[in-house]
Formats: structure tokens, C-alpha cells, sequence
């Protein structure tokens, strides 16, 4: 069916949910399920007090930042060459503040590009 994996990291107001993968097979597609699952990293972020949950995606997956979107999402910043391969693709770096970051610094969007080697 699917999976979700992530983890908690970072330090202080970086402190954080991660989705480090995220997959559902094709035919139990569009019923909701990466939905359910990212509610329940969603949750558990919470109840380990993160500021916001963070992933990366494609910036050709129009159909996975769409739906990141509609779960309440935004494009952080942009991260050049994330992904390897030819042509090597961008990423975005998508953020959902939880109840811990009342003034929702985190989805403040930074305005340059960053390179994988400045990622914090």
C-alpha cells in the first residue's frame, strides 16, 4: 500500500519534523492514504514539540507539491541540484509550522537559492 519514514532533528527553533520518504503504490493512489500518513508525522512532530515539519520534492512533481500544498505547505526555498542524475534536478524545501511556532517563522521563505552544501 504505502509507507511513510522520518525522523525529528535539528536544534532549538530548528528543532523539526523530517519526511524522509514518502510512497504509496499506484493503485491505492488518490484515496487519501499519503494523506493519513503524513497526518500521523504530523502528529508525532507535535507531540515531540517541532516548530514545523520539512521535506524535500521535486520541482517536476507537480502532482506531490500540489498536494503538499492543499495539506498546508509552502515552498520554503529552493535547493539547487538536490537531486543527482542527468540533468540533475532541484528541489524544494516545502515547511508546515505546527502550534509551536505561533508567529510561523519557519515558513517565512528565504528569497536566494541554497546549494545541498549549505543546508542546516
Amino acid at each position: 500500500m504505502g509507507y511513510i519514514m522520518g525522523k525529528a532533528e535539528g536544534v532549538s527553533e530548528n528543532w523539526h519534523g523530517h519526511v524522509t520518504a514518502l510512497t504509496v503504490a499506484p493503485e491505492y493512489r488518490r484515496l487519501g492514504l499519503a494523506n493519513q500518513l503524513m497526518e500521523i508525522l504530523e502528529d508525532i512532530s507535535e507531540k515531540k514539540c517541532c516548530f514545523f515539519v520539512d521535506l524535500f520534492v521535486r520541482v517536476s512533481n507537480a502532482v506531490a507539491i500540489s498536494m503538499y500544498r492543499n495539506l498546508g505547505y509552502c515552498v520554503y526555498r529552493t535547493v539547487l541540484q538536490y537531486y543527482s542524475g542527468s540533468p540533475e534536478e532541484d528541489a524544494y524545501d516545502m515547511r508546515k509550522a505546527l502550534s509551536r511556532d505561533v508567529s510561523r517563522r519557519s515558513m517565512v521563505p528565504l528569497k536566494e537559492p541554497v546549494r545541498p552544501e549549505d543546508l542546516d
